[in-house]
């Protein structure tokens, strides 16, 4: 970058900073972050039950763009520590059918402690549809059968996110 700091350490805003506009340059350190950002999710740097913002980061990197819905869910261990991050559903531009058996199917299968589901609005709209609040009770009470926590649902719309339980939705 060829910008010039001032006598007092600020940028000189005269000059134009060098941005990167090679899309797969881009798409390369896109792809890099989701990468750092999944070992650290795997190494339990990023979930606790105080903080979602690192896990949201995480989703955001990975959904953001997409023109169509998914739905997915990170299958966590009993210290909440990542054990995989699978992508069950993928719909249309405004909505994504899912299925609880499946869900919990995948659960099981990776002998999952806990869960969190993703799913994204292309739209961009980040708010809790009255179908992603009651999917999300529908699918907490199948997998509390079989003794997993849920413990959160994150929507991601563009850069931003919500998340059931810093609201008090779940």
């Amino acid at each position: 970058m060829n910008t010039k700091l001032n006598s007092t350490n600020k940028i000189n805003t005269e000059e134009k900073a060098e941005y990167i506009t090679d899309r797969s340059s881009e798409e390369l350190i896109i792809n890099k972050a989701i990468a750092i950002l999944g070992r650290r999710l795997r190494k339990n740097e990023l979930l606790t039950a105080t903080s979602n913002k690192s896990t949201s980061d995480y989703l955001i990197l990975n959904l953001a763009d997409l023109e169509h819905e998914v739905f997915g869910v990170l299958l966590l261990d009993n210290q909440h520590k990542l054990i995989k991050d699978v992508l069950l559903f993928r719909g249309t531009i405004d909505g994504a059918s899912v299925y609880p058996r499946e869900v919990v199917k995948e659960a099981l299968k990776h002998n999952a402690a806990a869960v969190i589901f993703y799913h994204n609005h292309p739209s961009g709209l980040c708010k809790a549809s009255e179908a992603d609040k009651n999917i999300t009770q529908r699918l907490k009470t199948a997998l509390s059968t079989v003794d997993i926590r849920t413990l959160d649902h994150i929507i991601v719309g563009g850069a931003d996110t919500l998340s059931f339980t810093s609201t008090g939705q779940l």
